[in-house]
């Protein structure tokens, strides 16, 4: 009898270590690992994602734009997008294919439905003589931040989707 008391306490004891851990592992699956909005201005997060680049490295006369309804689908391709603010980085030179534009979305906004319009929409080749093939434009996101990278060369392009990765 004694025995088959401790069995059964045994027994309790595993059970409830199982639905705790049962229970840890369903808290860090709803709470998403990965969507947790970034913080910070536009500008701080655009000088974060060239961090790596040198300015030596950068396309000449580089500097950001406020994205708005006049000139959303210039960077983007579509105006049909749930955002509450944008910001595009491009050279001041018309012939270099480089642009990376931020867009923090309102909250409830589909994140999934604005990055496949903005890959489908975009225009890789609206620099003069130049562009970038559609298999190398870059669309993610960080919670409700998304990144457009239409860059020509691949190494900048890579540093720069890393950077937004470790925001």
């Amino acid at each position: 009898i004694i025995k088959e008391d401790r069995e059964e306490k045994i027994m309790k004891i595993m059970k409830k270590i199982s639905l705790f851990l049962m229970l840890v592992v369903t808290l860090f699956t709803f709470t998403g690992c990965g969507t947790k909005n970034v913080e910070g201005t536009l500008e701080e997060l655009m000088t974060k994602v060239y961090a790596d680049i040198p300015e030596e490295s950068r396309p000449m006369m580089l500097g950001n734009i406020v994205v708005d309804s006049e000139n959303i689908e210039y960077y983007l391709g579509t105006k049909d997008i749930d955002y509450k603010e944008a910001l595009a980085s491009e050279s001041g030179v018309g012939s270099i294919a480089h642009s990376v534009v931020l867009v923090r979305l309102n909250d409830g906004a589909d994140t999934e439905k604005v990055m496949e319009a903005i890959k489908d929409k975009v225009d890789p080749r609206k620099w003069i003589c130049v562009g970038v093939e559609k298999e190398d434009i870059i669309v993610k996101n960080k919670g409700n931040l998304v990144i457009l990278i239409m860059v020509e060369d691949q190494e900048t392009r890579t540093k720069l989707e890393t950077a937004f990765d470790n925001l």
